[in-house]
This record gives C-alpha cells, sequence and structure tokens, in this order.
C-alpha cells in the first residue's frame, strides 16, 4: 500500500545534489541516512533537551530513489520514550523538480539515548 501523507513533524528539508549521487546517478543511500539520522536527533535533542547520542538503526526500508533536484523532506515521529532513550520514527519524501507531488522514498526507525556531558545515558523526563 503506497503512502499519501508523511507521518510527524517536518524536520529537515534540503535539495538533492549532484555530489551526492552513486555510481548509477541515484543520490547515495548513505546521504539519505545521514539526513534521517540528523533529522531524527533533532527532536531527540528537543525532547532530552539536551544531548543525545544514536545507539541504533531498528529498522531501514529504501522504497525509491530520489534524483538529484528532488526536495528531500524528512519527517520525524517519537514512537517509544524509555527512561534514557527514544525511538523515533522517520520518513524521507521527495518532490521532483519536474513535478508537484510528493513520495515516500525511505522509511526508518532510530533510537537514541540522552547523555551527560561524561558520555554517560541520563534520565529523560516523560513527555506528555
Amino acid at each position: 500500500m503506497s503512502k499519501t501523507a508523511p507521518r510527524g513533524e517536518i524536520t529537515i528539508q534540503t535539495l538533492a545534489m549532484p555530489a551526492d549521487t552513486n555510481a548509477n546517478g541515484d543520490i547515495f543511500g548513505g546521504w539519505i541516512v545521514s539526513q534521517m539520522d540528523l533529522a531524527a536527533g533533532v527532536l531527540a535533542k528537543k525532547i532530552a533537551h539536551g544531548r543525545v547520542a544514536t545507539v541504533a538503526i531498528h529498522t531501514m526500508t529504501f522504497l525509491k530513489p530520489v534524483h538529484v533536484g528532488d526536495v528531500v523532506s524528512c519527517h520525524v515521529e517519537l514512537i517509544k520514550q524509555g527512561n534514557t532513550s527514544l525511538t523515533i520514527a522517520v520518513e524521507v519524501w521527495a518532490e521532483p523538480a519536474i513535478s508537484l507531488g510528493q513520495y515516500c522514498v525511505t522509511e526508518g526507525t532510530f533510537v537514541f539515548v540522552a547523555i551527560d556531558e561524561h558520555g554517560k545515558p541520563r534520565k529523560v523526563s516523560k513527555t506528555t
């Protein structure tokens, strides 16, 4: 089943550039993962009120390629909060330069841990 609208709040929006392509001319998957990690990190830092570190990517699915010139948007949503950890769903949507529609290209689940000034896990206040 094809998704019709992004889930969560938009956190990062950028333009896919030629320097980010793989050998096939599509946008390199590692670049997309990096954007997803940054987007999830923005939400994690906001919820944790401080430093966080990525500790896992539980799932990662590439659905469609991203092309040079596409507007790439990362949408994030908190799906689980533990004592020190945050699990965040990330969807990446692309809007081609030559069309008015957008489509989901990638989705994943990232886990962050709140850390103190010494890099040790710290408690996160529960969100309401």
